[in-house]
């Protein structure tokens, strides 16, 4: 793991407008994430850990306070700008894979690229390497009611892939899978962070998974306590 900070919140609040009530997610919140980290967020429910990715990959936008990515500062991005900054920076993967039904393997992964400029054989090369990397090569050209929720995990993995971003963002990324295939997404994650140093950050409410990552931090009323894992 690099010393080179990739992403950083300072003094972050959030807070959402229900009628006329004002709820306080974050109040001053702090912290950074270092290029090649796989960290694990945990927390209680309506802690605010989803509210955090969608900070992080610029879906949502805090109340106060500044974000900084790679150095530059991102909150304060228009809609436009910030679309284009997630298109070429961020990959997300969510608990129930998010695959469009209608579309193979190869064109749900193609998908993100079509923001991009490359062109056809670029994009084709590129899908062929996303796939290859989560070992699904051979199903490419399947829809996902003919893979396993295991394959389509691995597929909304290699469509996070494929534009080669420098933060993967994982929202409960095994919650819906058996023990066993759990592990095996899993282990492709750690694969991904050791061999290919991507940074990633995973939200997960699983102790197991969490022993994945190489560091814990547990969200609670607004604030992070980092937990060593190896106690």
């Amino acid at each position: 793991m690099s010393d080179e900070i990739l992403f950083e919140l300072k003094n972050v609040a959030k807070k959402f407008v229900k009628g006329t009530e004002s709820i306080a997610v974050f109040d001053n919140l702090n912290m950074s994430i270092k290029k090649g980290d796989f960290l694990a967020i945990m927390g209680p429910s309506g802690s605010g850990k989803t509210t955090l990715l969608n900070l992080l990959g610029g879906v949502d936008k805090p109340t106060a306070g500044e974000i900084n990515f790679d150095g530059k500062r991102v909150d304060t991005l228009s809609e436009g700008q910030l679309a284009a900054w997630r298109a070429n920076n961020i990959g997300f993967i969510f608990q129930f894979y998010n695959l469009m039904p209608m579309l193979n393997a190869n064109r749900n992964v193609e998908l993100p690229l079509l923001l991009t400029r490359l062109g056809k054989q670029q994009r084709k090369k590129n899908v062929a390497a996303a796939l290859e990397l989560v070992n699904l090569s051979d199903r490419a050209r399947h829809m996902p009611s003919e893979m396993s929720g295991g394959q389509q995990q691995r597929v909304a993995i290699a469509r996070a892939l494929v534009s080669d971003p420098k933060l993967l963002l994982c929202d409960e990324p095994t919650g819906d899978l058996d023990r066993e295939t759990a592990d095996e997404i899993l282990g492709i994650l750690q694969l991904l962070n050791s061999k290919f140093g991507k940074t990633i950050v995973m939200v997960t409410h699983d102790p197991q998974a969490a022993k994945y990552a190489k560091r814990t931090l547990h969200l609670d009323k607004g604030q992070f306590v980092e937990k060593d894992l190896a106690a």
